[in-house]
């Protein structure tokens, strides 16, 4: 045995590994079901991030370098990959796929996308694998497999390189992220305790608040008349008895005061911020009502690291090393200046004239649509590139006055 497959068998074992991609939490408390999206403050928490996901544009960037070593950029050359990166599929949009696989990934810690190749090896098609577990499989070339079974009941196995596989919590298993479920279950009991304690004192608001015991034995007709007469008579608020209740020594009047364990604002509204702490988010971003420093300071903390997976993954996943090795890779544009305020957006026309900005890019961010030759980068003329020069310095190339 060679020292990579030692090394194999070390870091892997038996090289199986299994996960749940969405694990059923504890079942006395679920009236939401077995999975905690159904939960309000888990769906708000995933969408918050899955919505902000969906915005993000995908493109097939190729760098290249003519004879002077200046950088050529192309965007979306191959017609198959820009077909592939606006429609996945025939039934999703892109932003309908990025949607659902930041969802999945967001509880069960893993998402799968699988890739559908033509005839040649080209990727036509993306499809998010809604599977309920996962086992992970190595055989005896070391190649890794993934064996799905789905929510229809079959069994589908498909190799690592036709997967695109983004994890959350990266942490203790080889190949799998670690979901949010066992986290998740506590928080959910006492949320849907909290919940039953509630709906149970608005139930228990309307119980037998008196009891009435007869001496002598009675047909139930006349008991239930006697109790009619006796609420009509002294709770009906309409009555002229001021609250005053008289009876004779045939029955005892007795008061029934149920207590309830209701619990306090205070501890109601810390258990959704311990689950909105788990998801990264807070009622602001939940709600929409967030100012762009706080938009970029989530960006950056949890939607920027899952896109930059995403971008990695795609690259080497549908383009072959020899692509890569060419200056082939996927970038994902972010939402992040969608969530700038008017004034910042406006600003940002400094760029366009400096060059970092197109016309048409600098649009988009305020919402216009593209005009023609928008796509051409302008420079104003008082502005022009340096070149460096044999002393290390810097010549200007603008003409003089």
């Amino acid at each position: 045995m060679g020292l990579i497959e030692k090394f194999k068998n070390l870091f892997f074992g038996d090289r199986v590994t299994v996960t749940k991609m969405v694990s059923p939490l504890n079942p006395s408390f679920q009236l939401w079901g077995n999975e905690a999206y159904n939960n309000d403050v888990v769906r708000a928490c995933v969408n918050a991030r899955a919505k902000r996901i969906s915005k993000l544009s995908l493109k097939h960037v190729r760098e290249t370098a003519d004879e002077n070593g200046n950088k050529i950029l192309q965007i979306n050359p191959l017609p198959y990959m820009r077909f592939l990166l606006e429609k996945p599929n025939r039934y999703m949009t892109l932003s309908d796929l990025l949607f659902k696989a930041s969802a999945i990934s967001d509880l069960s810690g893993d998402a799968f996308i699988l890739i559908l190749r033509d005839e040649n090896g080209l990727p036509m098609e993306l499809y998010p694998i809604p599977a309920n577990a996962a086992e992970a499989r190595y055989n005896d070339s070391g190649e890794l497999f993934y064996i799905f079974s789905l929510n229809n009941g079959t069994r589908w196995q498909f190799p690592d390189a036709d997967l695109l596989h983004i994890r959350e919590d990266f942490y203790n298993d080889q190949t799998f992220g670690t979901g949010k479920a066992q986290a998740l279950a506590p928080l959910l009991e006492v949320a849907e305790t909290t919940d039953r304690g509630i709906i149970n004192a608005i139930k228990n608001s309307s119980i037998v608040r008196w009891l009435l015991k007869y001496t002598s034995s009675m047909r139930p007709e006349d008991l239930k008349k006697n109790a009619k007469q006796f609420a009509d008579n002294y709770l009906n608020i309409a009555t002229d008895s001021v609250g005053v209740a008289a009876t004779d020594a045939k029955a005892d009047a007795t008061q029934v005061n149920p207590q309830d364990y209701v619990p306090n604002a205070s501890i109601m509204s810390k258990i959704p911020q311990r689950i909105m702490s788990l998801f990264g988010v807070n009622e602001k971003i939940i709600q929409g009502t967030a100012n762009e420093d706080e938009e970029n300071a989530y960006y950056e903390a949890e939607v920027e690291p899952w896109v930059i997976k995403l971008a990695q993954e795609m690259t080497y996943k549908l383009f072959s090393r020899r692509q890569i090795g060419t200056g082939n890779y996927i970038t994902a544009g972010s939402f992040n200046l969608q969530a700038a305020s008017i004034k910042t957006k406006l600003q940002l026309v400094q760029m366009v004239d400096r060059g970092a900005l197109t016309v048409n890019e600098w649009r988009e961010t305020i919402g216009l649509p593209p005009v023609p030759g928008g796509e051409t980068p302008i420079r104003r003329l008082d502005t022009a590139t340096v070149e460096t020069t044999s002393n290390g310095g810097g010549e200007n190339n603008a003409e003089s006055n």
